[in-house]
């Protein structure tokens, strides 16, 4: 597993310096990257395929991974946590034995910064917890190159109210790992937390590692919930990890693969959608619309008041008082 962590890491720092090691040419030196079933993608809810054979995830060992730290790695293209063998997976066609987990993200002032999208909507960041079919290999680097050799799960994560205490876990010691291949040891911690609530709606499809080499190898398991963080707790993912040894400093943000095409790829989801025939911004520009036809409303409702009130007082002025004639006894 090493072997292969090393591996990637270089892979990526070649990758990750644009121009001609970009996204646009891995394929040229990693073909498999150029393949027709590659991560991620853009999951369009109107085209999924309810499947009800799909078994709901059974997480084990992820509510106390060990009882030994946890290594945090900042490998100058994402900051990692190693994941002991206790964690496996249950749900899955094999038995899918956890290595590690690892984020992705974007910039100050971006939307984006997840590598799946959901009817074309990025999200803050996302996150990956790794496992390899340990029925059939002994290591990650082992069943990497391997048909479904890898299940990952995928976790979007939006930008909420409140500080997400678990997640904290991982941020509060990246400052301990600003710079590439620093490390700290981060103690155990309920790792499972970290999923949404809802484990019973995902999505589920065949793809690829988004990183070269780009082996299609992984049963990707998306989690239709999200998970969520504060504003700070995003800034100190964008703001904090570099991608470099030493000066001058370059600030690790961006490194998410953008979507690939499906290729007539089935996605499947473990739950009925529910559809609705408006897109995210049809919604925002139907909700402001509502809103200013409210208020235009209100307006009228307003000035039409004020002028019945101002016709009412003037008639009021202009009756004329008259004293009635006085009746004989």
């Amino acid at each position: 597993m090493l072997f292969f962590t090393l591996l990637l890491e270089v892979i990526w720092i070649l990758a990750a310096e644009g121009g001609p090691h970009g996204q646009d040419h891995w394929p040229a030196s990693y073909p498999e990257c150029g393949s027709n079933a590659q991560s991620p993608i853009n999951i369009q809810t109107d085209s999924v395929t309810f499947d009800p054979e799909l078994r709901p995830l059974q997480p084990h060992g992820y509510d106390q991974p060990s009882t030994e730290p946890l290594d945090l790695h900042n490998n100058g293209h994402t900051v990692q946590l190693s994941l002991p063998s206790t964690m496996y997976l249950e749900g899955l066609p094999r038995k899918y034995v956890a290595a590690q987990l690892h984020l992705h993200w974007g910039k100050t002032g971006s939307l984006g910064g997840s590598e799946h999208q959901i009817n074309s909507e990025a999200t803050a960041a996302e996150l990956h917890i790794v496992h390899y079919d340990s029925d059939s290999y002994d290591s990650l680097s082992e069943a990497a190159p391997k048909p479904q050799g890898l299940a990952v799960l995928g976790i979007l994560i939006e930008v909420g109210e409140t500080k997400n205490p678990v997640y904290e876990h991982i941020l509060s010691h990246l400052h301990e790992i600003r710079h590439k291949d620093q490390k700290t040891l981060v103690p155990p911690f309920n790792v499972g937390e970290l999923l949404p609530p809802r484990r019973d709606q995902f999505f589920r499809y065949n793809g690829s590692l988004t990183t070269p080499p780009c082996y299609q190898s992984v049963l990707w398991t998306v989690f239709n919930q999200r998970a969520q963080i504060s504003v700070e707790q995003l800034k100190e993912l964008q703001e904090t990890l570099f991608s470099t040894e030493e000066e001058p400093s370059k600030l690790l943000v961006q490194n998410y693969r953008a979507p690939q095409p499906l290729n007539q790829r089935t996605v499947s989801a473990s739950f009925i959608q529910v559809q609705s025939s408006y897109t995210t911004g049809e919604m925002l520009s139907l909700g402001v619309g509502i809103l200013v036809g409210c208020l235009c409303l209100l307006l009228a409702v307003y000035f039409i008041a004020r002028k019945i009130r101002k016709k009412r007082l003037g008639n009021g002025k202009s009756v004329v008082f008259t004293s009635a004639p006085a009746t004989e006894a």
